[in-house]
């Protein structure tokens, strides 16, 4: 089997465009990656090369790019209600493609840093990147989390401190705020986890803690992530949708005592959500009290129904 023949038979089997990313996740799945004749390290890489060059130079290529963030492969002449493609004997019939996005899941993390004891009730706030300043293209790619948190002392969840323990850590510079940094994916295995994971460095290096957040997650990446963890300090959570209390910290992030306020200055200089994330910290602070709108920590009614309508669950 070749890269193109490889495309062809998951694209039919999804009926759905794809990624080459995707294509390889969906192949890799089915197993098909074995039969495929190649010793590269990058396959997912070699086949959106050959793809992007079969439909750039070759008019009659079977493929189409629709699409632009990111750009998807279809093939011509194909319906989106129904496959042409006849399954083999031992390639599944059926790939399920999800319909929800990575921002449908945020909730569900909000949901889950109020009641893990690690972040013992932190707010959190979701950062809209299409809120940030137009910038050229590049500029300000990797500089966005998806979401950040906050933990304040004074509103821990899972142990009342005595006023003047409060007082004492603001006086005396003891953490009794520690400030989180969020990034979410749907799925990370062997294919993406570096991708996703210097992502969520990019993002989250100015935070006290940083972590890469998924909803699901092959085993085999978690000694990697562990490797990448003691050199760069970026944690890794798993999600789960139908217990949310059985979400982990698959991989603890290294605690930075200090804040990286550069990183800090010009991500609120481009997005007003973090300046405003920001501005209710310092508001909050003064008062000791949580008065400030952070997204809101859904009800256990509310939040399966949620998971539910969108598929999640």
């Amino acid at each position: 089997m070749n890269f193109y023949e490889l495309a062809k038979q998951i694209i039919e089997e999804t009926n759905h465009p794809l990624s080459p990313n995707e294509i390889w996740e969906k192949a890799v799945e089915l197993g098909l990656d074995k039969q495929l004749n190649t010793k590269g390290k990058t396959p997912w890489a070699t086949l959106g090369a050959r793809l992007y060059t079969n439909v750039r130079d070759n008019p009659n290529s079977i493929f189409e790019v629709v699409g632009k963030n990111p750009k998807r492969f279809w093939l011509k002449n194909a319906s989106t209600n129904q496959s042409s493609f006849i399954s083999s004997n031992n390639v599944p019939p059926v790939i399920k493609i999800e319909k929800f996005t990575e921002r449908d899941l945020h909730p569900l993390l909000v949901k889950f840093a109020d009641s893990f004891f690690h972040f013992r009730g932190a707010k959190l706030k979701t950062i809209f990147h299409e809120n940030s300043l137009k910038q050229k293209k590049g500029y300000n790619k990797w500089i966005h989390p998806d979401l950040v948190g906050v933990y304040f002392s004074f509103n821990d969840k899972f142990r009342e401190y005595e006023k003047v323990i409060i007082d004492f850590q603001n006086d005396f510079s003891i953490t009794a705020t520690k400030l989180f940094s969020f990034e979410l994916k749907i799925k990370v295995d062997i294919s993406n986890l570096r991708e996703h994971y210097f992502q969520a460095v990019s993002n989250s290096s100015w935070a006290n803690e940083g972590y890469l957040v998924t909803l699901k997650l092959d085993e085999e990446v978690i000694e990697e992530a562990r490797r990448l963890a003691n050199s760069f300090g970026i944690g890794l959570i798993k999600l789960d949708a139908e217990n949310i209390e059985e979400g982990q910290i698959v991989v603890p992030a290294t605690f930075r005592k200090e804040v990286d306020i550069d990183s800090m200055d010009r991500l609120a200089s481009e997005n007003k959500d973090f300046a405003t994330f920001l501005q209710n910290i310092i508001d909050d602070k003064k008062i000791k009290k949580v008065n400030s709108r952070y997204d809101k920590v859904m009800e256990d009614s509310e939040i399966y129904k949620y998971l539910k309508d969108k598929g999640i669950k």
